[in-house]
């Protein structure tokens, strides 16, 4: 039986690519009765009269999924942040990284528009930067102008299926599209009223970028925590895995237990206390979170 990979799924039909050759299948009965929807990213098997004409018969095991955006087997996930327009928000890349981080992808962290910056903003960026390089998460400083920002970029895509995230309007299309510029990528300006742009990418597809694949998406447009239970989130944030070592109680939730090493680097500011804010309020919203049946 043949098998590939689905690179692209558009009004039911999956564009299964197997070798050289691509081709458009459909997903049979069983998995709609099973519940089970192939996703971007899926290995499978199919059989097909030709290349127009094929079905989807069997999924292998996937090692993660995205529900929004509709994507399996990630290796990483590119967050792309402006430093500005619209401003740079720990408070909404720590909870991409808890997102990420959850599913067992690998982060890595762009900071586009770098070249719009004063030499003050230019600053508090790179202190920013500097403390995520410090909690061991590799961020690249990025600007779509800049060729060579790009370059950075492109070695942490060879081998991997990565997917785009990040803020609306901060330049992900403008990446894609200086990454590849036969994509021509449609691109929105910010809105000034709302200070944020128009998602412009409307079905997901596996893009090739020299022996990477990328996934143009709208990013995750489901931010809430979900599926996440509170004794996972601590894990979701590397330095409290390192410094939760050495607390006094096993399965220390760094909150209002005594003697919380996690608290106490806090305090000697060996945490960002950002960082230690945000691990709070997304504690308590998984806390008031109202319970599935």
């Amino acid at each position: 039986m043949p098998a590939g990979k689905i690179m692209k799924a558009l009004s039911g039909f999956y564009y299964v690519k197997d070798e050289d050759r691509v081709v458009q299948c459909r997903g049979r009965g069983v998995f709609r009765k099973q519940k089970i929807t192939p996703l971007v990213g899926d290995y499978v098997t199919y059989q097909a009269e030709n290349d127009q004409e094929g079905y989807v018969t069997e999924i292998e095991k996937r090692k993660n999924e995205l529900v929004r955006p509709p994507i399996a087997n990630v290796d990483q996930a590119v967050l792309v942040f402006s430093a500005i327009e619209p401003s740079f928000s720990t408070s909404l890349l720590d909870r991409f990284l808890v997102l990420v981080e959850s599913h067992q992808i690998t982060p890595v962290i762009c900071i586009s528009k770098m070249d719009l910056l004063s030499r003050e903003q230019t600053k508090e960026i790179e202190q920013y930067a500097k403390e995520y390089e410090n909690i061991g998460y590799i961020v690249l400083r990025s600007s779509a102008k800049w060729e060579d920002g790009l370059d950075t970029l492109i070695p942490y895509l060879e081998g991997k299926i990565s997917v785009f995230a990040g803020q609306s309007g901060v330049g992900k299309s403008s990446i894609l599209n200086a990454l590849r510029p036969d994509l021509d990528i449609k691109t929105d300006q910010i809105s000034s009223s709302l200070g944020r742009g128009k998602h412009t990418t409307r079905h997901v597809e596996l893009l090739s970028i020299g022996t990477g694949l990328v996934a143009d998406t709208p990013g995750f447009s489901a931010l809430e925590f979900s599926e996440l239970e509170l004794e996972e989130l601590p894990f979701c944030f590397p330095e409290m895995v390192h410094y939760g070592e050495q607390c006094k109680f096993r399965g220390c939730l760094h909150m209002n237990e005594p003697k919380c090493a996690v608290k106490s680097a806090v305090e000697e500011k060996k945490i960002p206390e950002y960082r230690y804010h945000h691990y709070q309020q997304f504690y308590e919203e998984i806390k008031s979170r109202k319970p599935r049946y």
